[in-house]
């Protein structure tokens, strides 16, 4: 596949990156199948762009939009752009100008709170680009035992895709008349629909919709269970849920 960076270079804003995502569709020929990245080796990490409460609903919006995902090492976690001091930087776009370094994406795996964090036997000192500050915390371990860490809602995200077929192949639709910093859209087959109800906004937002009303919630990027009261959806800010109805 070749990759389409159009969303990571997109605002984080509801309205721009359903712009986007239509736009996608509407060229893709029949029987195309479009991919998704939010985060690479060349970009500043994921939850350094976004912040660790979007770097949530992003996560929702890679693995339900329809097509292939692309989920860059580290984005699971949580894991923020490590600032690489000039003499350390390994990247060569830095040798002559260290701004356009892009080693701070490109640090060690963190898979445990040891010393070098369970990348490597070496002392830290060692390794190839020095870790996070908090990879006590931030490391696969640590998340694993957490139930309400965001490597919990990539594996519940990633369950999902697996269990709903729709989901894996299912068509796309935008869903219309949704509050301001909203993305709303379904996901379908001939079986079954889904709904995706995305909250970008740092704000308290209601969607009410009919689908809310007799739908049964499928997972909330808090891990909780969401606020539904008949047909009303009262996301919390920066929360997405997702609906089978």
């Amino acid at each position: 596949l070749p990759f389409n960076f159009s969303l990571l270079h997109t605002p984080w804003d509801a309205a721009a990156v359903r712009n986007r995502v239509d736009n996608v569709e509407r060229v893709l020929p029949d029987g195309a199948w479009p991919n998704y990245v939010l985060g690479n080796h060349d970009e500043v990490r994921l939850a350094t762009r976004y912040g660790p409460a979007r770097a949530r609903v992003a996560a929702m919006l890679l693995l339900t939009l329809r097509g292939t995902p692309t989920l860059y090492y580290g984005d699971e976690l949580g894991i923020e752009e490590v600032r690489i001091a000039p003499e350390v930087q390994q990247d060569p776009w830095a040798i002559h100008e260290p701004e356009l370094g892009r080693d701070g994406c490109r640090t060690p795996m963190q898979w445990d709170a040891t010393g070098s964090a369970g990348f490597s036997e070496a002392d830290p000192e060692r390794l190839w680009l020095p870790l996070t500050a908090d990879h006590a915390t931030v490391n696969v371990a640590a998340q694993s035992a957490d139930p309400t860490s965001i490597l919990t809602l990539y594996r519940r995200l990633l369950a999902l895709r697996r269990e709903v077929p729709c989901l894996q192949r299912g068509g796309y639709q935008a869903i219309e008349d949704t509050p301001a910093g909203v993305f709303a859209y379904a996901r379908s087959d001939e079986r079954e629909r889904v709904a995706v109800v995305l909250n970008f906004s740092a704000e308290e937002a209601r969607f009410g919709h009919d689908l809310v009303a007799g739908s049964v919630p499928l997972l909330s990027t808090t891990l909780g269970p969401p606020a539904i009261h008949g047909s009303v959806l009262t996301l919390g800010p920066n929360e997405g849920v997702i609906l089978r109805w």
